[in-house]
């Protein structure tokens, strides 16, 4: 019913930027939160950051001042803008959104994951 599809990732040197996206599409009546998590090699997946439907932001803290997250509601689609980028910042990013459906139905869902390299 809900796809989410991450792009943008890749290998940036340490300092870079990326800027991430995640569309959703389906038969969508409504989008609440959106959000970013991670997961590197060998660890649990952990939140970054989230956006609500009114633009209340959170970030873990240490994304902060650094990573920004926006949306644009008529795109379903939300950006991660990740500058100075660091080694320990490696992980595969997966977005999230909270939907509500034309059945009514709400549910959490989740994107295939976009690969964020760091390395030298």
């Amino acid at each position: 019913q809900v796809q989410l599809v991450e792009s943008g990732g890749g290998l940036m040197q340490p300092g870079g930027s990326l800027r991430p996206s995640c569309a959703a599409s389906g038969s969508i009546r409504a989008i609440h939160d959106m959000g970013w998590y991670r997961q590197a090699p060998g660890k649990q997946r952990e939140f970054v950051a989230s956006i609500g439907l009114g633009g209340r932001t959170e970030y873990v803290p240490s994304v902060m001042g650094r990573f920004f997250i926006s949306r644009d509601h008529a795109k379903n689609t939300a950006f991660l803008q990740m500058n100075s980028l660091k080694p320990e910042d490696t992980a595969v990013y997966y977005c999230n959104a909270d939907v509500v459906v034309i059945t009514g139905a709400r549910f959490r869902s989740w994107g295939q994951g976009t690969q964020v390299t760091v390395s030298s």
